[in-house]
């Protein structure tokens, strides 16, 4: 499939991501779902979203629903996709929520989940869902981080990143297959930044990462001094004092909507509903924009992170045909060019 840089340029600035904010009234869950929930007291989350992140959002809802203890299971995308099939062929999906990066391959196994709707669902952006069981409980966008303590001229865009002068290694990459996130970007930098790209890139001879959490943790030790990131992953690690500079570069923003359910065979449904009420409400969003470093997939967001400014970084949303058929032949094609194999 042939991609003009017009039809994906059309993907910039999808999201509406106002400059101005709202205000906006607490969660209130109704009493009987709440009692419902305590009674179960309990769920089990699968996630491919970062541990270190999830905890945060877990602490958060456990200070206003402490009845309810949240067992994480936490794994990358590819891996995570995995053990659900498995665990629902042999009748054993342990999981009550279902949070994934890669809307595509939850579209997939979208009969595993029951019929659900947050009570806001009225307030999220149609482009977004792929289908009405699955909501994007997390908007991340990605950004570029640098080492402050290493890299005194940091880069200012995207193609800085496929410039001659960088030794081999100084930038860390996180292999194309790791999961949807990922799949988001380097969708954007075919289609965006031009089919030549990922050649010009791989050129700077990359350290190669299997998830953003390592990676994250790598550049904060200094073993990588530049590296593409979900802002999530590294926003936490520079407010906790590490020595990182973060940006959002100029030439687009990649977006990626996670898609979030609740199994059919889930043994927890009032909790999961619960926990997926107060993740997709206003007051939900707000902690995971404000404190986290996410966009959110909400019509008008309650905030936006700090040091996005949408007048200069326009947001970029994948077109969800291309992202499900693009995805195996083009992953493919950047494991040949990047020199990668699994």
């Amino acid at each position: 499939m042939k991609i003009t840089r017009r039809a994906a340029l059309a993907g910039i600035g999808t999201l509406a991501l106002a400059r101005q904010v709202r205000a906006f009234e607490p969660f209130k869950p109704s009493p009987q779902l709440l009692a419902a929930a305590t009674k179960e007291g309990r769920m089990v989350f699968y996630t491919a979203s970062f541990t270190e992140v999830e905890q945060e959002v877990i602490n958060a809802f456990n200070k206003r629903f402490p009845g309810i203890r949240i067992q994480m299971v936490r794994a990358s995308g590819g891996q995570l996709i995995t053990r659900i099939r498995t665990e629902a062929a042999a009748g054993k999906l342990s999981a009550d929520v279902i949070d994934h990066s890669d809307r595509g391959l939850m579209k997939e196994v979208e009969n595993l989940f029951a019929d659900y709707a947050p009570p806001n669902a009225a307030d999220y952006l149609p482009s977004v869902l792929i289908s009405p069981k699955l909501w994007p409980r997390l908007t991340a966008a990605w950004s570029i981080a640098y080492n402050t303590e290493l890299v005194k001229n940091p880069p200012k865009s995207w193609m800085d990143l496929t410039k001659p002068g960088y030794e081999k290694g100084a930038i860390g990459q996180v292999i194309a297959p790791s999961g949807g996130t990922t799949w988001t970007r380097i969708m954007f930098e075919r289609q965006v930044l031009g089919e030549d790209y990922w050649k010009r890139q791989a050129a700077t001879k990359p350290a190669l990462y299997p998830s953003g959490a390592p990676l994250s943790d790598a550049l904060v030790r200094g073993e990588v001094q530049i590296a593409p990131l979900i802002y999530n992953a590294i926003m936490p690690k520079k407010r906790d004092g590490a020595p990182i500079g973060i940006f959002f570069p100029p030439e687009g923003v990649p977006i990626v909507p996670y898609a979030t359910g609740i199994p059919k065979t889930a043994a927890n449904p009032n909790a999961a509903k619960l926990f997926l009420d107060w993740s997709l409400s206003d007051e939900g969003q707000a902690f995971t924009i404000k404190d986290q470093g996410n966009l959110t997939s909400l019509k008008s967001p309650p905030f936006v992170p700090e040091g996005f400014d949408p007048k200069v970084a326009k947001v970029w949303v994948p077109d969800f045909t291309q992202f499900a058929t693009l995805r195996d032949k083009w992953l493919e094609e950047w494991n040949t060019v990047y020199g990668y194999r699994q």
